[in-house]
């Protein structure tokens, strides 16, 4: 089984830094596993990077598609898998760095998706719901796929999409393809490391000042550029914390002051929600330098 070294924690850790430094001494090369920094042109608000803070590593997986696609946990699996498959064929060691747990748990795992998907099937079902509304569908999922309905809000429109476009297109509910993969062997020998501050208001503060630091450099120009460029508010990469944020400010919902406090306070709550992944997960813990 292929090794690889994983290196996460919570946002403001200071983790591709690290990573950086670790795949150099290594001679390895860095795969990003946030569900962000996939997306072009969007630098600030995602603390991608910069060819500096790269320190002449290679690193996989910035920069993936425009920020109009919709970019899938399965399609993240299937390129990163892809890279790390590269990697280890010229002989280097890969190290996956980033904060989204769930592009690192499913890498890891040898999850194999269901399904690449069907654009159409899926266009066709989102409109579906638009007319016939939420209970409808849901009440439809549930007669195929009982197990993955109870589970599901009748709000939730992505995932009810998603859950009768697997089971139209391999005619096999979405519950089944989990249970089966579930049984599945990991995909890698992984040693993982987390990154973390022990004392949480000095992690708060390095997250305030880091959104601080993200206006400093352009974040609402950033944003402005997106919003010029067609990328619509409601899109997926726009769904991100910073930029969510940003567009109700740019609009009129809301001041620039408030928009900061809420960028801030909203990177608080995903540092805890990433703080309960990783004490779920078998980490070697690193304290950082504060």
């Amino acid at each position: 089984m292929k090794k690889v070294f994983v290196i996460t924690g919570a946002t403001a850790t200071g983790k591709s830094a690290f990573g950086a430094e670790f795949a150099r001494k290594l001679g390895g090369e860095v795969v990003s596993a946030d569900s962000m920094q996939i997306y072009k042109l969007m630098d600030i608000g995602t603390a991608k990077p910069t060819e500096e803070e790269m320190l002449g590593v290679p690193h996989h997986m910035l920069d993936v598609v425009m920020p109009w696609e919709d970019y899938s946990v399965a399609r993240y699996v299937h390129d990163a898998a892809l890279c790390i498959d590269d990697i280890h064929n010229r002989g280097k060691t890969a190290v996956i760095v980033g904060g989204t747990g769930l592009y690192i748990d499913s890498l890891l795992s040898g999850r194999v998706f269901s399904s690449r998907g069907d654009d159409l099937l899926r266009k066709a079902l989102e409109l579906e719901y638009d007319n016939n509304g939420g209970e409808a569908m849901l009440k439809r999922l549930c007669e195929v796929d009982p197990t993955t309905a109870a589970k599901l809000h009748v709000n939730d429109k992505k995932r009810i999409v998603r859950a009768l476009e697997v089971f139209l297109v391999t005619n096999k509910p979405i519950s089944q393809h989990d249970i089966e993969t579930k049984t599945m062997p990991p995909r890698y020998e992984a040693v993982k490391f987390s990154l973390n501050i022990s004392d949480r208001e000095v992690l708060y503060n390095r997250i305030n000042a880091r959104v601080d630091k993200m206006i400093e450099l352009g974040l609402e120009l950033e944003v402005r550029e997106l919003l010029d460029m067609g990328v619509a508010p409601n899109a997926t990469a726009m769904q991100a914390i910073g930029y969510k944020e940003m567009v109700s400010a740019i609009i009129g919902e809301c001041s620039m002051n408030e928009a900061i406090e809420k960028i801030k306070m909203e990177s608080r709550r995903y540092a805890k929600r990433q703080l309960t992944w990783i004490r779920s997960g078998e980490y070697l813990e690193v304290l950082c330098e504060t």
